[in-house]
């Protein structure tokens, strides 16, 4: 394993997305909006444009999560849609990700479908590198509703696995 890829898969180990309540309380536009989602999912990011205006624009027009409040505030409730979608859209298509969240949400109400997926991302995360890496030990999570844990983890895993790939190719290439 190259020094790169330990670096990276270590900091992976411990990545941590922020929860509902460590989201900023106060209403954000959108230039700002971007800069603290791409802070969040840069270690976790495919060398992909993580977050656009236009994409945020195309997720409201598309009905993926709320208008902003005066057409250009947005927040905690924003914030938490944008990262997910801009999290299950490396995996699963824009329809499935709308219809994933209506679900968990309705289940769960959007606080806490929000914090469920952070804990599976993570849990996935630490799962699909102890699969690759032996110095890895992974610990299981408490199991949820069979439904949620089903939507959950199915979206986190496959996510947790295409970036497992994608970083050791990148990470290979660099030859460190």
């Amino acid at each position: 394993m190259t020094k790169e890829i330990e670096r990276w898969s270590e900091q992976a180990m411990h990545y941590h997305l922020p929860r509902w309540e460590e989201l900023p309380d106060i209403d954000l536009y959108r230039d700002q909006v971007i800069t603290f989602i791409e802070r969040y999912l840069r270690l976790i990011s495919m060398d992909e444009k993580i977050i656009t205006s236009s994409m945020i624009n195309n997720y409201v027009k598309w009905k993926m999560m709320p208008a902003p409040n005066k057409k250009k505030q947005y927040n905690r409730e924003h914030l938490g849609y944008l990262i997910v979608i801009s999290i299950l859209k490396q995996v699963v298509n824009i329809q499935l990700i709308k219809e994933g969240i209506e679900v968990v949400a309705k289940q769960n109400g959007t606080h806490n479908a929000y914090n469920l997926f952070c804990e599976q991302l993570e849990d996935s995360i630490c799962y699909v590198l102890s699969l690759c890496f032996k110095q890895y030990e992974y610990h299981n999570k408490p199991n949820f509703s069979e439904d949620d844990e089903i939507i959950l983890r199915m979206g986190t895993l496959a996510f947790a696995s295409k970036l497992i790939a994608v970083k050791r190719l990148i990470l290979n290439e660099t030859g460190e």
